[in-house]
């Protein structure tokens, strides 16, 4: 029999769940343990990327230029109403074929639900909300699993496609690329907001707004040969993903402090010491890797650069010879407000990744 609800009150998704949206993510240093393995890989000529780097989907060949994306997310509510939360993990389970320049298919939906917890009319919800989102990408959601599980959790499985010559990768940074980022960083800690009770309700519908909305721009990315490489920022945080791009180029990365777009009220909550349990892992991780220009305000930076985002913008390399041309390409796709390059890479230097102020 399931739970009765004894109150009034609408029944709040996040307070049945640890984690909360790619902030469920394994630790990274953990996940490197997880995925050790003496098993010879099986050869494979027409698998284009698979386990041997950190990217953000598998890739294969289909030998007629065409080459096949496969990839899946699922995660715990980051947010309490049902339908938002099948919105947002739709679209973040969709970003990874727009993070390898490629277009979605068709996608089909894994449901992990506690029956004898959660009406099963929330978890129709869900879906719901995913369709919404399979919609807008233009693609059907044909499909799926369904388990029951001791915390509701939701995702997709996806099939893209993309041309080879527009396949980009998250290892192919090249020296003196600069960087750009599509969405602010800060919904982690907005979500922690929400999920402790405290979120101003001013600060709902940009949270709502930006982690359901497409990362479409990727494929439009894709088809240009000066963006050199490309992920998209999820539970590692900013910082995370960034060093898995620069270690993968055999680089180091300067990232421009004073230029990273943060979402609003995102630093009034810093204030507050409210922050996910998974930007502490996600600094254990990386902390060594990372240093800091004097002026940095290192605590709020500690804070804000491994905050897990869920469905995050891409973040991506280009040439400094097309430094214009990317800038009017977010222009025309409203994406003006993230113009500005927020870091370059550079040689190998003993940090991975140094934080700075723009122009010192």
């Amino acid at each position: 029999m399931m739970e009765e609800n004894n109150t009034d009150q609408p029944i709040r998704l996040t307070q049945f769940s640890r984690g909360a949206g790619c902030g469920c993510k394994i630790a990274p240093n953990v996940l490197q343990e997880i995925l050790k393995s003496n098993r010879a890989i099986l050869p494979d000529s027409n698998l284009l990327v698979g386990n041997g780097n950190n990217d953000d989907a598998a890739v294969y060949d289909l030998g007629n230029g065409q080459a096949l994306i496969s990839t899946t997310d699922f995660f715990m509510p980051i947010v309490d109403d049902a339908r938002e939360f099948g919105m947002i993990a739709a679209a973040n389970s969709i970003s990874d074929v727009y993070a390898m320049g490629g277009k979605p298919l068709v996608a089909v939906a894994i449901l992990g639900w506690p029956v004898e917890k959660l009406p099963a009319a929330l978890a129709q919800q869900v879906l719901e909300g995913a369709r919404e989102i399979c919609s807008k990408a233009g693609i059907s959601l044909a499909g799926g699993h369904s388990i029951d599980t001791a915390e509701p959790m939701f995702g997709l499985a996806v099939t893209g496609i993309v041309a080879k010559e527009n396949l980009k990768k998250n290892n192919t940074a090249l020296e003196g690329d600069y960087l750009f980022i599509t969405k602010a960083i800060g919904v982690g800690i907005l979500a922690t907001a929400q999920k402790r009770g405290v979120l101003e309700t001013g600060h709902l519908p940009a949270m709502i707004s930006q982690m359901t909305a497409l990362n479409d721009i990727g494929a439009a990315l894709g088809a240009l040969a000066a963006v050199t490489a490309m992920t998209d920022v999820t539970g590692f945080g900013l910082l995370g993903h960034l060093i898995e791009m620069a270690e993968g180029a055999g680089l180091s990365a300067e990232l421009y402090y004073d230029a990273i777009p943060v979402i609003e009220g995102a630093k009034g909550y810093l204030a507050q010491r409210i922050v996910p349990d998974a930007t502490y892992r996600n600094w254990n991780s990386y902390s060594t890797k990372t240093g800091f220009e004097k002026g940095v305000n290192v605590m709020e930076a500690f804070n804000l650069l491994p905050d897990p985002q869920t469905n995050g913008g891409i973040l991506f390399s280009v040439s400094a010879d097309a430094v214009e041309e990317i800038k009017t390409l977010l222009s025309n796709n409203v994406l003006e407000q993230f113009v500005q390059p927020v870091g370059r890479f550079t040689s190998k230097t003993d940090k991975t990744v140094f934080v700075k102020i723009t122009g010192n």
